[in-house]
């Protein structure tokens, strides 16, 4: 069963497939179900002879805002909210539940999430990324993973994760390779989302151009790199793959989703903002302007 918050389609003239994340109402933030498919798509693209190259991009002019939040549990094997679980386990006269999970839990469910990266990383097509609007958390990890990426000047990219999780999200050596040790530190330890305008000088996207420009772009990359010979380009990418490993990549298979496991089980001193205990007493929306509140701080004049 295909799920429509995924869209597929091959453009067999130009041998390139296009997977677009379209789950607009929450600009195109994805759970388990729809990375899942995502991951088929790719499995599919990985398989076809006469495909050389796949865009990744988002609908509605926003590539991804990442994990869905709403309701983080869920990523463990529980779909239903807290209040759900709570409400259900006291209609059957039960006490409450403990809905946090345990280390060995996280730590099975997050090598799974990583693996989807790691293969996205190491993908033996051109992969081209359509990015535009935003680019957060997960959405910007699949930003700076792809072969080629163009994004829009206004794109609000960052991990603001950070803010409620800590910087221990995973994927470490990505960021530190892809955007370099200062910056990655600045974002990683910060949480600020910034413009890709602003790093534009830093060559961090293959692309960067106005937002009308964009889908146009990344049509236009993903042609030329149709054009190559498809074997040579696989070889290609094996080789880039295995330099990156042997220069910055050792040991990042396991230590992304081990520090993303024991970084989403933390204890809040108080003082310290706690999105998840914020977001059960007030709902999600307003945790987060909670959240940028008492992050923000206001720059000397």
């Amino acid at each position: 069963m295909t799920d429509d918050r995924v869209l597929f389609e091959v453009d067999a003239a130009h041998r390139i497939a296009t997977i677009t994340l379209n789950n607009p109402k929450q600009r195109n933030s994805y759970d388990a179900a729809m990375r899942d498919e995502v991951a088929r798509y790719l499995d599919v693209v990985a398989e076809d002879d006469d495909i050389t190259v796949v865009l990744l991009r988002g609908t509605e002019g926003v590539f991804s805002t990442g994990a869905d939040m709403n309701n983080a549990y869920g990523w463990y094997g529980d779909e239903r909210s807290r209040e759900e679980q709570r409400t259900g386990d006291e209609k059957k006269g039960e006490a409450p539940k403990k809905s946090r999970p345990s280390q060995r839990r996280r730590l099975t469910v997050d090598r799974k999430s990583f693996d989807f990266y790691h293969n996205l990383l190491g993908f033996p097509k051109v992969t081209v990324g359509e990015i535009s609007g935003y680019a957060l958390g997960g959405g910007f990890e699949m930003a700076l993973m792809t072969d080629i990426s163009v994004i829009a000047r206004d794109t609000k990219i960052g991990m603001p994760a950070t803010r409620f999780l800590g910087p221990a999200l995973g994927s470490l050596h990505m960021f530190f390779h892809r955007l370099g040790p200062v910056l990655a530190r600045r974002m990683l330890l910060t949480g600020d989302i910034i413009e890709a305008g602003a790093v534009e000088h830093l060559g961090v996207f293959t692309d960067t151009c106005d937002a009308a420009q964009v889908s146009a772009r990344a049509q236009y990359w993903a042609q030329k790199a149709a054009k190559m010979p498809a074997d040579g380009v696989v070889i290609a990418k094996e080789a880039f793959r295995w330099v990156e490993q042997s220069q910055a990549y050792q040991g990042e298979e396991v230590a992304s989703y081990l520090f993303h496991a024991y970084g989403t089980n933390l204890q809040f001193s108080p003082g310290e903002f706690n999105f998840v205990k914020t977001r059960a007493q007030h709902g999600t929306k307003e945790a987060f302007r909670l959240r940028d509140e008492h992050f923000h701080v206001p720059e000397p004049q």
